[in-house]
């Protein structure tokens, strides 16, 4: 039985956890820019966390069921219909064969991921299911959701009824247009003047219009280095900091490339990068200075309490099926 797009939103992908394994051949890991939201999502229809979700960007899809599923929808506060009706987010919604689905505007935040029971099938490219637009592979034909686009998914029989969701205070990551974002030192923070390691703390930098999933251009107080020495392009991963001759920082995302050859000024720690993931252009970014040990640990504990949502939910789901 089918899912089908009756509209793909504005920016509607295929995406998992990411391609890796592949950086040394020059191929992103692309994958969901707030992993947070994408595995909640998954526990809350019964799916172990890397299953493949639908990202979406500031406005939703609009999707019609032929089959009896189950969906949730996390991340940004989406205005969400089932049949014209208002549903909740963060909570797992019963579908019928016949409802649509509609995700409308993001009023608070900046993305969304819709998780479907058994993951959204599309045929694995590099060992993953995410879309990677440059390089046109993975996901749906390696492209954004368009109007008539399908997907078969089987049936999920003997659905119980579901009346529980997140707590309020678990989405609060989303909220605000000022986002405090740790960050370690990088390699090359030592390359940079003592007045622009003052300011690239001190200082707010707003998100500009030229962000996308490659990388989040931010404009603010400009950072020089001691000399204008080149360098060799260097490893780059998911929230590392360059500094270009411009001075202004970019903040490498989920579809970066794999090396970069200008300073890196800095590294945000991995607990914060959905955080980052949902700021919108127009809003700000305050960095935080923070240790390794202390992103080590903030990592541990992220992981932590994520096996204990998912225990939480999977008790949920028992309770469920046993009230039925």
């Amino acid at each position: 039985m089918t899912v089908r797009v009756v509209d793909g939103g504005f920016l509607t992908t295929v995406q998992d956890l990411g391609r890796w394994g592949f950086q040394k051949d020059g191929v992103s890991v692309s994958g969901v820019m707030d992993a947070f939201a994408s595995r909640i999502a998954n526990f809350l229809v019964g799916n172990e966390g890397d299953e493949a979700t639908l990202e979406i960007t500031m406005v939703g899809p609009t999707l019609h069921f032929a089959i009896e599923t189950i969906v949730a929808v996390c991340g940004g506060d989406f205005f969400c219909t089932l049949n014209e009706q208002p549903v909740s987010l963060w909570r797992p919604i019963r579908i019928h064969a016949g409802d649509v689905l509609k995700i409308g505007a993001c009023r608070q935040g900046y993305r969304g991921y819709i998780a479907v029971a058994g993951g959204w099938q599309v045929p694995l490219v590099m060992n993953s299911r995410s879309t990677d637009r440059k390089a046109a592979i993975g996901g749906y034909n390696g492209r954004p959701l368009e109007k008539g686009d399908e997907f078969f998914l089987p049936d999920v029989v003997d659905l119980p009824s579901l009346n529980w969701g997140i707590p309020y205070w678990a989405q609060s990551y989303i909220k605000g247009k000022q986002k405090t974002v740790r960050v370690v030192e990088g390699p090359e923070y030592a390359m940079f003047t003592p007045e622009s390691k003052e300011q690239f703390f001190s200082s707010m930098y707003e998100v500009t219009t030229s962000s996308d999933r490659m990388g989040y251009r931010l404009y603010g107080k400009k950072l020089e280095t001691c000399n204008a020495r080149e360098m060799v392009s260097e490893a780059v991963t998911f929230g590392t900091i360059q500094v270009p001759p411009s001075g202004q920082p970019i903040v490498l995302m989920a579809d970066r490339q794999t090396t970069g050859g200008y300073p890196r000024i800095a590294q945000v720690v991995a607990v914060d990068l959905p955080t980052l993931a949902q700021a919108r252009p127009g809003q700000y970014i305050q960095f935080q200075r923070t240790t390794w040990r202390e992103a080590e640990r903030l990592y541990v504990q992220r992981e932590h309490d994520m096996r204990r949502w998912k225990m939480m939910i999977r008790n949920k789901w028992r309770e469920a099926r046993g009230a039925d």
